[in-house]
């Protein structure tokens, strides 16, 4: 007598089966995942293109050094103004708040002689003083964010005026200069490189290639949907060439700017924070359905409070990042900054909506806009025609999220 006998089941195959059907299924999951990578792409492209179009001169190592430099205060704005943003806000007085506390730096150190540390440490707290107010407005009183971000915009732009009386106020110390404009100490053999640079750069493609891997298996575990196993290499693949890249080419002039250490470090924690705690996940929540988010128990009052808090916060440390970049106040500062910040986000993928939305997609939002400066004042665009290609790439990236958002529900 013969037992039935059955089968063992095939083992899963993680990523798409070989054959002439993979670069369709690739395809299909780059489809699926175009939010994700879309920008990225075009940011690739960006700057390809401006490459050749000024000879390679965009990828000059001084060149690579002075553009992390210039848009170190807009990519700081982009990160708080994300969270804004998938919290369902706006906030429109970052630019003023940054210009005064500049102003109210100066006044300290300059006019006053108090010291530098402590004097940062009061501006910060002036910008987390700042937040909380309009946070506290927002949240528990119920102004729209529009208007009481407008009128904080008005506030302390008349604020910066009073303190500086009309003045560019400086120069500041050495020490604090270096915030905005110095790079790390070389130490080590002789390599015809930076060797601190090139040690971070290592650790960073560790830390990247670890955290996706991870955050892959999260997602599996969780039984969502994963890219294909070809595409999340490629992706992998196209991270550790980018990094390897920027890392050779500031290690080959004078290494990473201090202030790209600081950029690395919010980038990191905030994208920590947004994807792995409880308030990052309700922050997309309040941000998504506020209706659902109240029923599930989420404090949404406390939680668009601490987000305009922490906007306080990083308006103020882009605005000593600013002060020490150009080593003195100014009161026209921070013009338009709130809009170079909204821009970088929507260009990174949020929606205007709310709910969607990561930090690194601020940063690259924020790279295409500087990369695009960059590239049109190398080759010598007029200011004029440079807001008009940065409004079209606005308006583009928006179009777009529409667009896959039709696509999507289709």
């Amino acid at each position: 007598m013969s037992a039935d006998v059955t089968a063992p089941a095939p083992p899963e195959r993680d990523g798409p089966p070989a054959g002439p059907g993979v670069l369709r299924l690739m395809l299909d999951g780059l489809r699926r995942n175009m939010r994700q990578y879309g920008m990225v792409i075009a940011l690739g492209l960006i700057v390809a293109l401006f490459a050749v179009w000024t000879d390679g001169d965009l990828l000059l190592p001084r060149n690579v050094s002075n553009l992390v430099l210039q848009n170190s205060y807009i990519l700081v704005l982009a990160i708080g103004m994300m969270l804004v943003i998938i919290s369902g806000h706006i906030d429109l007085s970052v630019g003023s708040l940054t210009a005064f506390v500049g102003a109210f730096l100066a006044v300290l150190n300059v006019r006053n002689d108090v010291p530098w540390p402590l004097a940062m440490v009061l501006c910060l707290l002036v910008g987390a003083a700042a937040g909380a107010v309009q946070g506290y407005l927002i949240a528990y009183l119920g102004i729209p964010s529009f208007i009481v971000t407008l009128a904080g915009m008005l506030l302390f732009r008349g604020l910066t005026e009073i303190l500086l009386k009309g003045q560019t106020l400086g120069p500041f110390p050495d020490g604090l200069q270096k915030i905005g404009n110095g790079f790390l100490p070389a130490f080590g053999p002789d390599t015809d490189y930076h060797n601190p640079t090139l040690l971070l750069g290592l650790l960073l493609i560790v830390a990247v290639v670890w955290q996706e891997v991870q955050g892959r298996h999260r997602q599996r575990e969780f039984a969502l949907q994963v890219p294909p196993l070809r595409l999340f290499a490629l992706k992998l693949t196209a991270l550790v060439a980018a990094i390897l890249a920027l890392t050779l080419l500031l290690a080959s002039y004078k290494g990473a700017p201090i202030i790209l250490i600081a950029l690395g470090a919010l980038v990191v924690g905030y994208g920590y924070l947004m994807r792995n705690a409880v308030f990052g996940r309700h922050v997309y929540a309040i941000g998504g359905n506020l209706p659902a988010a109240k029923l599930s128990g989420v404090k949404d009052k406390k939680v668009t409070f601490l987000v305009f808090l922490n906007m306080g916060v990083l308006a103020a440390l882009a605005g000593l990042v600013v002060a020490a970049r150009l080593n003195a106040a100014s009161p026209k500062a921070g013009v338009n900054f709130e809009l170079e910040a909204i821009a970088s986000s929507f260009i990174g993928g949020a929606s205007m909506s709310g709910g969607v939305g990561t930090v690194l997609g601020a940063i690259i939002g924020g790279l295409v806009l500087g990369v695009l400066n960059n590239g049109m004042n190398l080759l010598s665009v007029g200011t004029d025609w440079q807001q008009v290609i940065k409004g079209l790439a606005l308006l583009l990236a928006v179009g777009f999220d529409v667009w896959n958002k039709r696509r999507s529900g289709a």
